[in-house]
């Protein structure tokens, strides 16, 4: 029986491609359903595979809108349509802030807000989570989460001055991959594909899945250039797939 599994609910770098979504992915294990990150259009893809009213807790790694702005949309289904109050939410300080301001009155009643930061841990029921400080201009967390010895690792955006061996072991790691590495957009803020390749391999992660492309990137090229940086096949976040840890 599978303990752990993700699924992606969009994947798309900075903006949404066609048909697409921004980042977000569904964290399931036996006793928890958690949504991590929640980019615009994941909230429409969540719905395909739970029911709002199913999900225990909503995991943020940073405040750069194509990572949270789907907060007050689940806010207001919860509200003024389903009636559900106290869903936890995992957040830094500065993407509370921003969220108390656009939902404004009432967010700590239908929202349970929890600050995380660098070295954060907490847990929601069988699922250990821990947080490291990406290297990005905003205060961004990587993420790991942990359920009977199998553990998932997912970068958010970074820099190459950060890993997910500052996580500990990962069996399977989500990496952003927002350029290729000879493109004239990579820039120090983000991975390009050979750099998440490269670090993954260097911090032993068992399983890469490259995310966070640019919509007029190519996918192909991005996993080739994972790939041969990482040593082993690559897989690539796709949507609405579903991946075992």
């Amino acid at each position: 029986m599978v303990s752990l599994n993700v699924t992606v609910l969009g994947s798309s770098g900075t903006y949404a491609g066609p048909d697409g979504a921004c980042t977000g992915f569904l964290v399931r294990s036996p006793g928890a359903t958690v949504m991590m990150d929640a980019g615009p259009g994941t909230l429409a893809n969540l719905q395909c595979h739970v029911a709002l009213e199913q999900l225990d807790a909503v995991v943020l790694s940073h405040c750069h809108p194509d990572h949270w702005l789907e907060l007050p949309v689940l806010r207001n289904a919860l509200k003024y349509v389903l009636g559900c109050e106290g869903l936890d939410v995992y957040l830094t300080e500065e993407t509370l802030d921003m969220a108390e301001r656009v939902i404004g009155h009432g967010f700590a009643t239908t929202l349970r807000p929890h600050v995380i930061a660098d070295a954060s841990t907490f847990e929601l029921a069988d699922q250990r989570w821990n947080c490291s400080r990406t290297d990005h201009p905003v205060e961004t967390l990587g993420l790991r989460v942990e359920v009977d010895g199998r553990s998932l690792g997912y970068t958010a955006d970074t820099g190459p001055a950060w890993s997910l061996a500052e996580l500990g072991r990962v069996d399977l790691g989500i990496s952003e991959a927002t350029f290729l590495h000879d493109s004239p957009e990579c820039n120090p803020v983000h991975l390009s594909a050979h750099q998440a390749g490269e670090l993954a391999r260097a911090s032993g992660v068992g399983r890469l899945v490259i995310s966070h492309v640019l919509p007029r990137g190519s996918i192909a090229d991005s996993v080739a250039e994972a790939s041969a940086a990482y040593g082993a096949p690559v897989d690539v976040a796709e949507l609405h797939r579903t991946f075992d840890v």
